[in-house]
């Protein structure tokens, strides 16, 4: 039959019958880009056509606890809650080098057995590609399958003849599937291979892990919608100049969305990072100004980081604020309560403020560290290097409780700290912490006096 012409927004997949220099949704400039589609519609694909669903009551359906499958990479699967779930479609986004199939690769012969294989798809590798990556990281499984295909038609029926234990698709951009005719990567492609892909998943109960590319502004590339079908979404973090990424998820409907896995990129690949504290630490100068540690909780974990403040005389009419790691909208309002209730004079000094290590922090809990650091960096007194600053600063001046005091504290005194200073209704709830002088304040003011005495 005759193909019909849309135009489909690259960004968030608004499709329209004509060209737009501007997307009506998402305000994109030159995001419309022309697909030819099919007149017959969307489909389920012939391979999957002996999957077939039935109407169960709901009282008959029998709940099983949850088999969650091990990788044995205890950070992966915390960040996943805990282990792989059959049927599950996790989506890993990250920048291109960053580890995303260094990790899987890693991962996925560990979820092999001797009766049930794993399968690696590449759409972008050959085999031979693979083999020396493979080499290279000791990955010389031999139940772990390689097959180099981009129609989702093939994958499917050498996925139903193999029965493997679990797939990775690398990558969702340059799959395809026959029943479209637009290109592969384009936004129709990338929905429907997608949406394809979960109905095999869940009716045949084998997990599914699909890397997708990434956009200039970090994101997974194609619309919000593909996120929206997954069951988890996976964003690896980190800069090419360190060694460490940091897995994240910011999706998960099998477990919490604020754990994160911390790993060291080495030659051998990635590994795991067993005290993400000392390894952010382990280049703190002693005695420095403007340097502060904080404590950042990611899910059930403390992670004990360190922040960097720099204060210079300015020489533009309007001075400059940065930040890296930290919101800058934050940062501006903390100098503002600064000016206005300490009575610091910031507005000729340019302000730089940074989390050591390329870590992201967004919880308020450090607010009080970044007014530390600042202050020590102005005033050009150092702070106590054994000294762990923790506290919510509101607008008024005043110094709020935090969550999990406790827990950070006692992570603190583990990595040897022997003094924190942390707002007093906290202290008011906590016992006594052996090795730690805990230090309570009600105002930013006080602290200071304390951090800079």
């Amino acid at each position: 039959m005759k193909a019909k012409s849309v135009f489909s927004c690259q960004s968030c997949g608004h499709q329209s019958p004509r060209w737009l220099g501007r997307c009506p949704d998402c305000g994109g400039w030159n995001t419309m880009k022309e697909e030819r589609q099919a007149a017959t519609g969307k489909g389920r694909p012939v391979a999957l056509k002996t999957l077939q669903a039935k109407p169960t009551p709901i009282a008959e359906i029998e709940v099983i606890g949850e088999d969650r499958r091990l990788t044995r990479i205890g950070e992966f699967d915390r960040v996943l809650g805990g282990g792989v779930i059959p049927g599950a479609v996790i989506l890993i986004g990250g920048d291109p080098g960053i580890g995303k199939t260094t990790l899987l690769l890693q991962a996925l012969p560990r979820l092999a057995s001797s009766t049930e294989p794993v399968l690696y798809v590449s759409g972008e590798e050959s085999p031979r590609q693979i083999k020396m990556r493979g080499q290279r990281l000791g990955v010389e499984h031999p139940h772990l399958l390689i097959l180099a295909e981009t129609s989702l038609e093939e994958i499917l029926k050498a996925v139903q003849a193999i029965q493997p234990a679990a797939i990775v698709v690398d990558s969702i951009q340059t799959v395809y599937t026959e029943q479209l005719t637009s290109a592969p990567g384009s936004i129709s492609q990338v929905q429907e291979v997608s949406g394809q892909l979960m109905w095999f998943a869940k009716r045949a109960g084998i997990p599914v892990f699909i890397i997708g590319h990434v956009t200039k502004e970090g994101a997974i590339a194609g619309p919000r919608l593909l996120e929206h079908i997954v069951d988890t979404v996976l964003y690896f973090e980190g800069d090419k100049g360190h060694s460490y990424r940091i897995l994240r998820a910011v999706k998960n409907r099998f477990g919490s969305t604020n754990e994160i896995g911390v790993f060291e990129m080495k030659e051998s690949g990635l590994e795991e990072v067993a005290n993400p504290s000392q390894l952010f630490l382990g280049e703190r100068p002693q005695r420095s100004t403007g340097s502060v540690v904080v404590s950042s909780l990611e899910g059930s974990r403390p992670i004990l980081v360190e922040l960097q403040a720099l204060v210079s005389a300015t020489s533009y009419a309007m001075p400059k604020r940065m930040a890296n790691g930290v919101d800058l909208n934050r940062v501006s309002l903390l100098l503002a309560v600064m000016e206005k209730r300490l009575g610091m004079h910031l507005s000729g000094q340019d302000v730089y403020v940074n989390v050591v290590g390329g870590m992201s922090i967004d919880e308020p809990a450090i607010d009080l560290g970044i007014v530390a650091a600042v202050t020590s960096s102005l005033r050009e007194v150092a702070v106590e290097p054994g000294l762990l600053v923790l506290g919510e600063v509101g607008l008024g001046g005043e110094v709020r409780a935090i969550s999990q005091a406790e827990l950070r504290i006692r992570e603190a005194a583990k990595m040897g700290f022997k003094r924190c200073l942390l707002p007093e209704r906290n202290l008011a709830k906590l016992d006594a912490i052996e090795g730690m002088d805990l230090v309570g304040i009600s105002e930013v003011g006080e602290a200071l006096d304390v951090v800079l005495a």
